[in-house]
């Protein structure tokens, strides 16, 4: 029933495939990554109603951050438009950088995905999506009005949140993106907040409780993809 597949991409990075010394393939894993989605997407065909199966480019955040002196803007910029153009030549139908957790590291892989655009001769959507921790503030301390005013003028098509924590505690930064953001919005919680049970982590969120939560963003904040 979904009309959305991500990639397997969301390492395919300079400092995830630095660790197993693999930099030179990130094009090329990128690609082949976006390719399968799209093959299988195309199998499927269109959903009941006609929508069609579409690919996202899932581009994750890395390990090694500019903010904190890392890595540099300049490197993984380069290397998210190596992603991004393999991404497009696979067949991905939009960008999704997730879990991001610095601004600098979002800028980055946006200019990425521009570059990687211009190289592979396709024009695409990006979704740009921040992490917000239950302390209210992404990893590096922004809030979500400052991700707002840095990612707008970059000229991505749509803004979320993605990962950390479940609907619940994203509620407020939902409403903030409703009154502040001029552009769409999407959102991809977790299913709640995990809590270990037997000595395992276990999410007590149930999928009627998740359906209430989307179907509240959905009609009071406006969110147009889950």
């Amino acid at each position: 029933g979904a009309d959305l597949v991500e990639t397997n991409t969301f390492g395919c990075n300079l400092s995830n495939l630095g660790d197993y010394d693999i930099v030179d393939r990130i094009s090329e894993l990128a690609e082949k990554g976006a390719a399968i989605a799209r093959k299988v997407a195309d199998e499927m065909g269109p959903s009941e109603d006609g929508v069609p199966r579409m690919v996202l480019g899932s581009l994750g955040p890395g390990t090694k951050l500019p903010s904190l002196g890392q890595t540099t803007f300049q490197e993984i910029r380069g290397a998210y438009a190596l992603a991004a153009e393999g991404l497009a030549r696979g067949g991905a139908d939009a960008y999704l950088i997730e879990t991001s957790q610095d601004l600098l590291q979002v800028k980055a892989a946006v200019l990425g995905c521009q570059d990687g655009m211009a190289a592979a001769g396709r024009k695409l959507p990006i979704i740009s999506h921040v992490t917000i921790e239950t302390t209210g503030t992404m990893l590096l301390g922004s809030d979500i009005g400052a991700a707002v005013t840095a990612l707008e003028p970059l000229g991505i098509d749509m803004i979320g949140l993605n990962c950390a924590t479940g609907p619940s505690e994203m509620v407020e930064h939902l409403r903030y993106l409703s009154q502040h953001a001029r552009m769409p919005i999407s959102v991809l919680p977790n299913a709640g907040l995990p809590s270990v049970v037997d000595g395992k982590m276990h999410y007590d969120l149930t999928a009627e409780d998740f359906t209430t939560y989307l179907t509240r963003f959905v009609r009071e904040f406006g969110v147009r993809v889950v």
